[in-house]
């Protein structure tokens, strides 16, 4: 009995942690409807489009807000530069909807849902 739990104890850990380390794809995924990045990245480049600021700055707060509980679930999962360069782009992308820069924005928004789709890869 003991060695066949000295054996399977570390088996079963390093699956553990493997499997662990290879669900980010399926930890991004959105589990209500308030946590879907992609949709929000989606509305908040037609609010820049049609210049509807301040409508575009309260969805990015809604970015950040599900971003926040996207990252507890990603973060053992997925690499740090993309955790932090995601993090950046919602910072600098509500400077830009602050100041009214459409590029900026457009900019930001690219790159964030770049961000997006390296996640967990």
């Amino acid at each position: 009995m003991r060695n066949f739990l000295v054996k399977s104890i570390p088996i079963v850990t390093l699956t553990l942690f493997i499997l662990i380390m290879l669900s980010g794809n399926i930890l991004k995924r959105p589990l209500g409807k308030d946590d879907n990045i992609p949709e929000t990245i989606q509305s908040i480049m037609q609010d820049v489009e049609s210049e509807k600021w301040d409508k575009a700055y309260k969805r990015t707060e809604q970015l950040s807000n599900s971003w926040h509980k996207i990252v507890r679930r990603v973060q053992f999962s997925s690499e740090r530069d993309e955790i932090n360069g995601f993090s950046m782009n919602v910072a600098r992308l509500r400077g830009a909807i602050m100041t009214k820069n459409k590029s900026g924005a457009y900019m930001e928004l690219s790159e964030a849902y770049e961000h997006w789709e390296e996640l967990g890869k």
